[in-house]
């Protein structure tokens, strides 16, 4: 009888836990305090500014390999961030909630390349029929690798391999798979250095360095880096196009560095809604289709880490 009395008084002394704030010191916002509106709206903006610049590379290196051009590329991006904007709402709606974008993996790039050096395109000499068939190609292994995601979740399948998952065994692949990248974006900071490294510095110093020096008190400085490094530089390079620092430059330079060359904009509509099988019905391939479930399943791990680090 005294044992079973001591057990309630027990549980009710037992400590309760911390506000979010007192245990993440360095952490301003919690999923259940999100910051205030015109904050947010900034901070969702720089996000797409961070997500357009990795949406863009990807076309940027693929689009060429498939002989396709401005409008082709221009197609590609604005399909890539419609379809990441409804992915984001259903996750962020419906799905785990975790405040993380759902947008274009570079995991899928090197099957995506093989596909492209697939010998049963290299006869087509349209440059525009060669790049609808190897888009209808690969839509068609995405569509079989994202059918084995679907069924190892809704399987529950998944939910035992995760429990195998942590921070040290998901951060060597996924950096792995980031390092990667480097062959794709600094190549792009070589073409034009002088705006490139600047870029680079820049915001190394805003984000790092100039909280240290201007102390505001809001974290203005390191948490809209990206945004003023990006207008900084805009404005500069804009400033050298105007003042005919590439005038007798080659074109491959002016293409990469002037501020009025951009072909990408003057192929975009103002307004377009991608559709599904907008370059045709897709074609389906064995081998294809097996390289690209094996890329899913790195794919299914970087969505897993991405899970853990908001998780711990």
């Amino acid at each position: 009888m005294a044992g079973g009395g001591g057990a309630p008084a027990a549980k009710a002394e037992e400590p309760q836990p911390h506000p979010p704030k007192d245990q993440l010191p360095n952490i301003s916002y919690c999923i259940t305090s999100p910051p205030p509106w015109p904050e947010a709206i900034l901070l969702g903006f720089q996000h797409y500014l961070v997500m357009l610049g990795t949406t863009v590379l990807i076309p940027t290196a693929l689009v060429p390999q498939m002989s396709g051009g401005y409008e082709e590329k221009a197609k590609m991006i604005q399909t890539i961030l419609f379809v990441a904007g409804i992915n984001t709402l259903l996750q962020t709606t419906f799905g785990t909630r975790l405040p993380a974008v759902i947008g274009a993996s570079y995991t899928f790039v090197p099957t995506t390349i093989s596909i492209i050096l697939s010998g049963r395109f290299s006869d087509t000499s349209n440059p525009i029929d060669r790049f609808e068939s190897i888009m209808r190609a690969t839509q068609g292994a995405l569509i079989v690798a994202s059918t084995l995601q679907m069924i190892l979740g809704f399987s529950g399948l998944w939910r035992n391999v995760v429990r195998f998952l942590s921070p040290i065994s998901a951060v060597p692949l996924v950096g792995l798979v980031g390092f990667g990248l480097y062959e794709f974006g600094f190549p792009g900071v070589a073409k034009c250095i002088e705006i490139g490294l600047p870029e680079l510095l820049i915001l190394v110093f805003v984000s790092q360095y100039l909280p240290h020096v201007i102390k505001s008190g809001k974290n203005v400085f390191d948490r809209f880096a990206v945004i003023f490094a990006v207008v900084i530089v805009w404005i500069y390079a804009h400033l050298l196009t105007v003042g005919g620092a590439y005038n007798g430059a080659a074109p491959t330079t002016q293409t990469s560095c002037r501020t009025d060359r951009a072909g990408i904009i003057g192929a975009s509509p103002w307004i377009r809604i991608p559709w599904p099988f907008q370059w045709g019905a897709p074609s389906f391939d064995a081998g294809e289709a097996f390289a690209m479930m094996m890329a899913s399943f790195v794919a299914l791990v970087e969505v897993c880490y991405v899970t853990i680090c908001f998780t711990f």
